[in-house]
């Protein structure tokens, strides 16, 4: 990429572009130009990263910054891209949020999906200030989510791992409780092993239960002064407890959040929902590909998206690995796990090979086949390459 640093005019960059265009061609350009009340540095980033940021996304397009003018030149479709995402930035600098690198190219993406929703709109949607830390989406998804619960009163937030479906609810849900809109937020959670025995586990049945609820104390410490959570926790505001809690009650005037949904049985997930009282609102979040339930039964959270379907003031939200807002490792992460899940239950070679071991042990095919009662008249069964 061209950059005025290196001594070349704007001029003279331009000339080139052109040269290189095919058959000589003009290469489509433009110049904006940044209001002087905005320091380029907010728009550019530290040592131009944000600028680069934008090169590396349009390695065809080439940016020329000169004082508060940057000249855009390269293919139309890139040029308008980016003379849009400037006014985006822009509009997020102006709004009094600062710019990141993650921003940037969220914003990108966003443009490029060519979606109703601005940019500026999702980055500068303000949920709750706490601290002086402001919690808001960071995605189109996620906004599309926010806005789901402002405007239903049963929400489904279906997705994976990092994707701030947990998080952002409980940003509603005390957003909700300050704003006098509910009187109290109810947290849950189905206390289901994922590998572990609560029986076998230290301490009474509080403290074996404890650690399942441990994520929602987080969440409440970063929303909310810590010192007054014993507090509301006492007086009954905020409660925080297991699924299993909530039979035989009706929640009225509350902010309900089911959360870990997918370890529910269908018979845990109808009890929940009809808890729903008068004034209150619900939100179930889960992810369908971490099921910790044992074997044989089936996630409540999978078949409520069939019985539920088509039914007035009820919503299903669905976030994928392009909405994951920790490490980047973690959308690949994800990706790679469905790819992996998906090859297992398509019967991809991967299948094929976990058999060995048996084999190594001194087992053949014939003895991992048929069991040892099996008459010898009895044809031989094949192999299918699935575990039993």
């Amino acid at each position: 990429m061209s950059d005025p640093a290196n001594g070349t005019s704007p001029d003279t960059q331009s000339s080139d572009a052109a040269a290189m265009s095919p058959g000589s061609r003009p290469v489509p350009e433009h110049t904006v130009v940044i209001p002087p009340e905005i320091p380029m540095v907010s728009l550019l980033g530290p040592r131009d990263e944000l600028l680069r940021t934008i090169e590396r996304s349009f390695p065809q397009l080439f940016i020329h910054v000169r004082g508060n003018e940057v000249r855009l030149s390269g293919p139309a479709e890139d040029l308008l891209l980016v003379e849009r995402l400037i006014d985006e930035l822009l509009a997020v600098v102006a709004a009094g949020q600062p710019l990141n690198r993650d921003a940037v190219e969220r914003s990108i993406g966003m443009l490029r999906s060519q979606g109703r929703e601005r940019p500026a709109d999702v980055l500068t949607m303000n949920i709750i200030s706490s601290r002086g830390r402001t919690i808001r989406p960071k995605t189109l998804n996620q906004k599309r989510y926010v806005d789901a619960i402002d405007e239903h009163t049963v929400v489904f937030g279906i997705g994976p791992a990092g994707t701030g479906k947990t998080y952002l609810a409980m940003a509603k849900a005390v957003a909700a409780l300050q704003a006098k809109q509910v009187n109290r937020i109810i947290l849950t959670r189905p206390a289901v092993e994922a590998g572990e025995r609560l029986g076998f586990l230290p301490g009474t049945l509080t403290d074996k239960i404890d650690p399942y609820l441990r994520p929602l104390y987080d969440a409440l410490h970063d929303m909310i002064d810590p010192e007054s959570i014993p507090r509301l926790m006492a007086a009954g505001t905020i409660e925080v407890a297991p699924l299993a809690y909530m039979r035989g009650r009706s929640l009225n005037d509350a902010f309900i959040i089911l959360d870990e949904a997918q370890n529910t049985s269908p018979e845990q997930m109808k009890m929940f929902l009809t808890r729903l009282g008068f004034g209150s609102k619900i939100v179930v979040t889960g992810d369908v590909t971490q099921v910790d339930l044992p074997g044989g039964v089936q996630s409540g959270l999978r078949v409520v998206q069939d019985i539920l379907v088509g039914i007035d003031d009820v919503h299903f939200s669905a976030l994928t690995s392009e909405d994951v807002v920790r490490h980047r490792l973690v959308g690949e992460i994800v990706d790679a796990y469905g790819r992996w899940d998906e090859r297992q239950h398509t019967g991809g070679p991967r299948q094929d090979r976990r058999r060995r071991p048996a084999r190594r042990e001194g087992r053949g095919p014939r003895d991992v086949a048929a069991p040892p009662a099996q008459s010898p008249a009895a044809p031989a069964q094949p192999e299918t390459g699935e575990q039993p």
